[in-house]
């Protein structure tokens, strides 16, 4: 029984319940907003047998207080457990740098076995990382249950599913295209915010406008589910049609040019601030949603690399 079932917590409310027009080709989509990051989480599904994925599902983290928790996880548990859905694989999109994935803890609460994926790359990521926070290889050999080739293929239930390199952000980000909704992780916002910072290591801004172009390739009519949406005078958004990108996005609409992107892209990343929880969430990511191992103690240490001035 999960912690959700044997504690009574309420399913998590979706912000929005996308509906297929098609069972046939197309998923049933919830939405979860937390706001804490502005992290949007999904759960897909095919209408035809209820097996579902889960994408990119956060773990709550106070960095003021240093305490982890699972308010948000659970409610996504409650709701998978309500809604008699079968989760057949959790799906990470990239190595988040802003928020904890719940990745493993979904897993052990609602079977074990169900794999948690991301694109092939998450390799080189780790391997950039772990030195910076005195990782040993061997704790992250295998952390993943799948790591996704370029362009691979897997079912959810009835519907074909297609995986997309979409590097730029960070060098291993993928997509995945399930029917018409098509959940890009970073690789795109929402029209009114654009794109998102491509300067973290293997990050590329040129290689992040040839992603958006592959998106903006897509048929007129797809949805592209983001990561994040920042709001300014409107309420939060999950997605938006190629068509409303390609006409809107105001970084990459149509008419933009490669070096026009470059250009702001780099000028925008060079004055913007470390992620607030950045080395927490680098850690707990790249072992896919492990924490450290405690001490003698019992007690679970996050490590935050300092720089210090020489005169000090």
């Amino acid at each position: 029984m999960s912690r959700a079932s044997a504690n009574g917590i309420p399913p998590a409310e979706p912000w929005k319940r996308h509906v297929s027009p098609d069972p046939k080709t197309t998923p049933t989509v919830y939405t979860f907003f937390e706001k804490a990051t502005s992290t949007w989480q999904y759960i897909v599904v095919d209408p035809n047998t209820s097996d579902a994925v889960v994408v990119d599902p956060v773990l709550d983290y106070d960095p003021n207080s240093g305490t982890i928790s699972t308010d948000t996880a659970d409610g996504l548990v409650s709701f998978i457990e309500h809604n008699n859905l079968r989760i057949t694989r959790i799906l990470e999109t990239h190595a988040h740098a802003d928020h904890l994935t719940a990745a493993q803890y979904l897993k052990k609460q609602l079977d074990g076995d169900i794999p948690v994926c991301i694109g092939q790359r998450i390799t080189m990521v780790q391997k950039t990382f772990a030195p910076k926070y005195g990782l040993e290889a061997e704790s992250l050999k295998n952390a993943f249950d799948v790591y996704f080739k370029d362009d691979e293929e897997f079912n959810l239930g009835c519907l074909s599913c297609h995986v997309l390199h979409l590097p730029g952000h960070t060098p291993d980000h993928v997509g995945y295209v399930i029917g018409k909704a098509v959940f890009t992780g970073d690789s795109i916002f929402n029209p009114d915010v654009g794109s998102a910072r491509a300067d973290f290591p293997g990050g590329d801004a040129e290689k992040l406008y040839q992603s958006m172009q592959r998106l903006l390739a897509l048929p007129e009519d797809y949805r592209l589910y983001v990561g994040h949406d920042y709001p300014q005078n409107r309420d939060q958004m999950c997605f938006a049609t190629v068509a409303d990108q390609r006409l809107k996005n105001k970084h990459v609409k149509e008419g933009t040019t490669p070096s026009d992107f470059i250009e702001f892209r780099r000028q925008r990343d060079a004055v913007l601030g470390a992620p607030r929880l950045l080395h927490p969430s680098l850690q707990v990511n790249i072992r896919a949603g492990r924490l450290p191992p405690p001490d003698e103690q019992g007690r679970i240490f996050l490590r935050i690399p300092v720089r210090v001035d020489l005169h000090l």
